[in-house]
């Protein structure tokens, strides 16, 4: 098969492993790193729900990535400007960040919005400042499109998606294969991203763990880590001076009878 990112032809596959009842190739390509499946024909059982029901994670991490976005924006020295939530789920991270004071827009083809309503991105607004795609990178079937994507709403993309460890590992042996739930098709190694990168001319930083940031101006990978570590230790510094969206978007939707 051809590699759904980068298109280079791979070999065989390295390993197998079953998948909601089905047997199923695993691929790394020798271009670009990218470690996928065979093309999946399972996702409408694995999307049966568009959250998985095992990923009890689901609210420590829009917790977490509230500080993410937060430190992303310092570091741009851009705090009141847009941010758009792409696969935002039922709009828990966009609820949270206007909370903080951060212009935040919702938007996902596959889910329904359920606690940012009356906020959602439309395709005629202006681009964003900030596109965010957390946990989504390794749902993506074709990675070089969805990038196109993002890149349409904003020239700046944080994301999270865990690295490939090296060596590779098969499948029974590292969690975020996601066997139980069949959503995660595509893994990334720190190669990929630089690749993904090259190929949209932008410039990428990276903890080298969960969490990135292309971006067409180039930013210090150093400052951005002690940013981030700092949002941990003092979140609530990063959000001084911004106002809380809590009460005008209320009086906003009251207004729009949503």
């Amino acid at each position: 098969m051809n590699c759904r990112l980068c298109n280079s032809l791979i070999g065989n596959p390295f390993s197998e492993a079953e998948l909601l009842g089905h047997k199923i190739k695993y691929f790394e390509c020798a271009q670009c790193e990218y470690v996928q499946t065979e093309e999946p024909f399972w996702l409408d059982e694995a999307y049966a729900s568009s959250i998985n029901k095992s990923d009890t994670g689901i609210m420590a991490r829009n917790l977490s990535n509230v500080r993410l976005v937060l430190a992303t924006l310092t570091l741009m020295r851009k705090r009141t400007e847009k941010v758009v939530d792409y696969a935002g789920g039922h709009g828990f991270l966009v609820r949270l960040l206007r909370d903080k004071g951060i212009d935040a827009l919702w938007s996902d083809p596959y889910s329904e919005n359920l606690v940012a309503r009356g906020f959602e991105y439309q395709k005629e607004n202006e681009l964003a400042l900030l596109v965010t795609a957390f946990e989504a990178f390794e749902h993506f079937i074709r990675p070089v499109d969805e990038m196109g994507k993002l890149l349409s709403v904003s020239s700046n993309i944080l994301l999270t998606t865990t690295l490939v460890p090296d060596p590779t590992p098969t499948p029974s042996d590292w969690w975020y294969y996601g066997l139980d739930h069949g959503q995660h098709i595509g893994f990334f190694h720190l190669n990929t991203l630089k690749y993904l990168a090259k190929i949209f001319n932008l410039n990428l930083i990276s903890d080298r763990k969960s969490t990135h940031f292309f971006s067409k101006k180039r930013y210090s990978n150093h400052i951005w880590k002690s940013l981030i570590i700092f949002s941990k230790i003092a979140p609530y510094m990063f959000s001084i001076g911004l106002e809380s969206k809590t009460w005008n978007d209320n009086f906003q939707l009251k207004q729009k009878n949503i």
